[in-house]
């Protein structure tokens, strides 16, 4: 940074009242005027001040409409298919909160689902910090995306963090409770975040494009072996059987495919199923 860019220079903290640390501070950015005018020991003890009050009661009414605001540093949410990381709390969000969403099953039959949760700004949910993880049980079994579970995030005054995910068929639910000495990161670990989530901005997008085709043609194939199940056989059928066969064992692979290799499996699927 050049000292030009540099419009304002607030001091904080005891030593900034030495006048020979003033004097250099100011030869280091060019002559500018140091601001003053702030007292810091004086600001913390009005705040505490303050907010004893409005504790207490005791103060006037001016006191007891003040607000004292928290908020979550990152963002909190669970991996996905795909690994991909769904934000539920966004960052910023004041607290206390709490915020739900509804997630579906990804296969036939399922019984159980793992739930991991992990806090941060990225696209994949490895890079993120993983809080921890649960397991909910005894999904009633149906066919993939029917089963409906609503999975609650919860941060109280505390900042205690609470994942409860419930089986909406039956009420059935599970829980994990997250404190603040208990896998949270320290400020420079969520300042890194912030930024590494700014400078992998742009393949973090490439990721989320690749998951997004991935998952539609999983899906494509999934639906598509439902509708021919009970067709009349044909040409066309064993056309469309082969396309299914052959994208089912490219899928197998489907972790170093390129997002031009997905639509193009995708393309090949659409022209078969446009014939039936």
């Amino acid at each position: 940074m050049k000292k030009s860019c540099v419009n304002k220079v607030i001091l904080s903290g005891g030593s900034t009242r030495i006048p020979k640390v003033q004097c250099m501070l100011q030869e280091l950015i060019g002559r500018k005027e140091l601001c003053k005018s702030l007292n810091p020991d004086e600001a913390v003890a009005y705040g505490a001040a303050v907010m004893a009050a409005k504790l207490s009661g005791n103060g006037d009414k001016s006191c007891q409409d003040l607000m004292l605001l928290d908020v979550t540093p990152l963002s909190l949410g669970v991996q996905v298919i795909g690994k991909v990381f769904d934000v539920v709390i966004p960052r910023n969000t004041p607290i206390p909160t709490k915020k739900s969403k509804i997630y579906n099953t990804t296969r036939d039959n399922q019984t159980c689902v793992d739930v991991k949760v992990y806090q941060g700004e990225r696209t994949r949910s490895t890079d993120n910090h993983l809080l921890g993880k649960f397991r909910i049980s005894e999904i009633p079994r149906a066919p993939k995306g029917v089963a409906e579970l609503k999975r609650y995030f919860e941060i109280d005054t505390n900042g205690i963090l609470t994942v409860t995910s419930e089986i909406l068929s039956t009420g059935k639910t599970e829980k994990l409770l997250i404190t603040n000495e208990n896998g949270r990161l320290s400020k420079e670990q969520i300042q890194k975040m912030v930024k590494d989530a700014e400078k992998y901005k742009q393949e973090d997008q490439e990721y989320k494009k690749k998951a997004d085709a991935l998952n539609a043609l999983e899906d494509c194939v999934y639906n598509m072996k439902k509708k021919i199940k009970n067709m009349a056989h044909g040409k066309s059928l064993r056309k469309m059987e082969k396309a299914i066969t052959d994208i089912t064992k490219w899928l197998e692979h489907k972790q170093t495919a390129s997002i031009v290799e997905i639509q193009r499996m995708q393309k090949h699927l659409d022209c078969s199923r446009n014939v039936l």
